[in-house]
């Protein structure tokens, strides 16, 4: 990575300020994020949808099992924007073979439920580090920051969880008094109400696509500028950066 290019101040943060560090990066690139994440997520979750018919809990779990996969066009667009890159979905596009190909079982099986996913994606994506290098890279990295790396992973979890029900409660809240009953029940008894299982399935995975819309961008940024942050601890980049510019 060229530490001169960095758009971003470096400095030694505690895990809990890299995490903040990420969740500015996503609001000063949103543009660039939403722009590509947005039409990758609907692709993904209409495909989704064509299960729903016969399984009606197929689609939430293949977007669910398809998030990290996702991660790899989000980490593409941080990479480029801590250094002042704005990114276009043609960028993603010509770069769909690097990005979105490749690794598809170490993705999509054991490292599906990695605890550390976030934090450890970039030395895949990003350093390309593959068998016993990768192994190696990883424990350095994971060295006395495991405990905050599966914080990040649970409380984003959580987050999901609790966001996604509570769109779905919007339906109860918002509708008109002598109808919120009847809302409740189909709820619970979706086959008895007009609406449905297939309503009810809809729903629940239109609900947690808008989470992951949402959500993802932070997690990955998250874990993303922790990585940057231990980085930072091992290699000093801030005092690098500093040299670079007082000679530049």
């Amino acid at each position: 990575m060229r530490v001169e290019g960095l758009a971003i101040a470096l400095r030694p943060r505690s895990q809990g300020e890299a995490c903040d560090l990420g969740a500015a990066l996503v609001r000063a690139h949103a543009a660039s994020i939403w722009r590509c994440f947005t039409p990758l997520l609907l692709a993904v979750t209409l495909l989704a949808l064509c299960a729903v018919d016969t399984y009606g809990w197929a689609p939430m779990i293949i977007l669910f099992w398809l998030k990290p996969w996702l991660d790899r066009s989000l980490l593409f667009v941080l990479s480029r924007a801590v250094f002042g890159e704005s990114t276009r979905w043609a960028d993603l596009w010509r770069a769909r073979r690097l990005v979105l190909g490749g690794q598809w079982w170490r993705t999509l099986l054991w490292r599906r439920f990695s605890p550390w996913r976030a934090y450890t994606q970039p030395i895949d994506q990003l350093e390309a580090l593959r068998g016993s290098t990768r192994r190696k890279r990883a424990r350095l990295l994971l060295n006395d920051n495991r405990g905050a790396a599966s914080a990040l992973q649970t409380a984003f979890a959580h987050a999901e969880a609790v966001l996604t029900y509570g769109l779905v409660s919007l339906l109860w809240w918002f509708a008109p008094e002598n109808r919120s009953g009847d809302i409740w029940d189909w709820f619970f008894h979706p086959t008895a109400h007009a609406a449905g299982q297939l309503g009810m399935d809809i729903t629940l995975t239109l609900a947690y696509a808008a989470v992951v819309l949402f959500l993802e961008p932070f997690y990955v940024a998250a874990g993303f500028a922790m990585y940057l942050n231990r980085r930072v601890a091992l290699e000093a980049w801030d005092i690098e950066q500093e040299f670079r510019g007082a000679f530049a």
